[in-house]
């Protein structure tokens, strides 16, 4: 009998969780550890942001559907693993914080015989000044978070109907955000909806964001294949603001948010602020923070993960200059170098490197996105880790499957603007997602499988995959033929 423990539930946790019991022998026990008492669909939390939906049409209970699946479930946080047991333990085990009403405050012990890390993001609002719902700003990056954001968000709709301007700023939070996507999204629907309320034109509606060029999605941008023309994804993007009226400032660091006004710094080093009566601006993130011992009680947090609080897989981080990178720097199966039985998957394993090109003022600030992990490539990165410890359960000495992010393609439907007939949204897809400039000398991706349009039927197929990926997540009936 072997038991597998899954931390968090998100996106790659719950994948991890469902495909390790869909492959466990029936002795096999699987055990999905979260915070949260909900899973959240998280792409459509900028629907939920401008009221399209509610907190209600993202999320479902974990607790029923693990029973029905044959998973255990505990409400509750990782506080400490001592993957080498202890020395009155000589079995691996994670110590856990119970976050249910009815246990919450009390620790317990869970023993593996292997740990998936999908903790997913700390939220870093306290990286900048002011930043976040409690204080001077909104997000999206959770379902409460939307649902706050777009009641102050039909308030500002309404101070408009009455004759009033608003100045209206989303985008990055921080210097080193990354997630521009979902802020991408929002303030394509924010506008979709000025228009829809009539009151476009009572709107300063303006992105901010610490991408060198529009367009870059922590990704260092992308060439894109678009009616027998091959353009940089920079023009795709600045034509696509333009056409909506809507103003950016790039190369930003915002340093803090005040009720009225967001002061940032820019790649110059020039101090400047920007006015606002409503602001959506994403935090930073770094790993969940876990501790780590060995048995004899020793802290090894910064031997199991690096200084971001991110696990450390099998990458290589040597710290080299930008020119030397390379897309075989990056993991591959997701196994921890120090302890076989323990992997890292989706926004928990730390990535070796940026993907967009360092950047700094003047100041020494860096101004850059760092890599997004989230998505299609988590759910891929869940489900091979799954697959190898099952091989591994039978024998197998090392992690047999893979999913490196520089041999993995990606697909993006990102909504702007989810009307029923004039909605729309920019399909992308790109391979690899890490660019590749060994093989793919001349743009680091093939450009074949590299594109970009936008118009109402990617609108439909994003609306569909809300669907999709629900009925999924809840492991109903040919859930695996469904991809990640």
């Amino acid at each position: 009998m072997a038991k597998i423990v899954v931390l968090g539930a998100g996106i790659s946790g719950n994948t991890a969780a469902m495909y390790s019991k869909a492959l466990a022998h029936k002795n096999d026990e699987v055990i999905v550890i979260s915070p949260n008492s909900k899973w959240n669909w998280i792409p459509s939390n900028i629907w939920v942001g401008v009221g399209l939906m509610t907190g209600k049409q993202v999320t479902f209970e974990l607790a029923p559907i693990c029973k029905k699946k044959g998973i255990t479930f505990h409400q509750a946080k990782a506080i400490s693993l001592n993957p080498e047991g202890s020395a009155e333990d000589s079995q691996p085990f994670v110590t856990i914080e119970y976050t249910s009403s009815a246990k919450k405050g009390e620790v317990e012990k869970i023993h593996y015989d292997y740990l998936i890390n999908a903790t997913g993001p700390k939220l870093n609002f306290d990286a900048t000044e002011g930043l976040g719902p409690e204080k001077n700003s909104h997000s999206v990056c959770t379902y409460g978070h939307a649902e706050d954001a777009s009641r102050y968000l039909t308030e500002s709709i309404e101070r408009m109907k009455k004759g009033e301007k608003q100045n209206i700023l989303i985008g990055t939070g921080h210097g080193m955000c990354t997630c521009q996507g979902a802020a991408f999204e929002y303030i394509f629907n924010v506008e979709y909806m000025l228009r829809k309320h009539k009151v476009r034109d009572k709107a300063n509606l303006t992105w901010i964001s610490n991408e060198y060029e529009l367009g870059d999605f922590g990704m260092g941008g992308m060439h894109i294949k678009r009616g027998g023309y091959v353009t940089h994804s920079k023009v795709f993007t600045e034509s696509l603001y333009a056409e909506r009226g809507i103003n950016w400032i790039k190369r930003a660091h915002v340093k803090s948010v005040d009720k009225d006004k967001t002061n940032f710094e820019t790649l110059e080093g020039e101090a400047k602020t920007f006015d606002h009566d409503f602001a959506m601006l994403l935090p930073p993130f770094t790993g969940v923070p876990i501790k780590a011992f060995d048995k004899s009680n020793k802290d090894i947090t910064n031997v199991l993960f690096a200084a971001n609080g991110m696990m450390k897989v099998d990458a290589d981080y040597t710290q080299k200059p930008y020119e030397e990178w390379k897309a075989s720097d990056w993991p591959s199966n997701y196994q921890s170098p120090f302890y076989s039985n323990v992997f890292a998957v989706g926004i928990a394993f730390a990535p070796p490197h940026p993907i967009s090109k360092p950047m700094f003022s003047p100041n020494g600030t860096p101004i850059y996105p760092t890599p997004p992990r989230t998505g299609m490539p988590s759910g891929v990165m869940g489900r091979e880790v799954a697959y190898s410890i099952r091989d591994m359960i039978r024998g197998a000495e090392k992690p047999t499957h893979s999913a490196s992010m520089a041999k993995m393609g990606a697909a993006c439907i990102a909504s702007a603007g989810s009307g029923i007939f004039d909605g729309t949204a920019a399909s992308m897809t790109l391979y690899p997602i890490v660019p590749d400039f060994e093989e793919f000398k001349e743009y680091g991706r093939d450009i074949d499988m590299t594109f970009g349009e936008i118009g109402l039927a990617g609108h439909w197929i994003k609306y569909i995959l809300h669907h999709v990926f629900l009925y999924k997540a809840k492991g109903n009936p040919f859930w695996r033929l469904i991809p990640e």
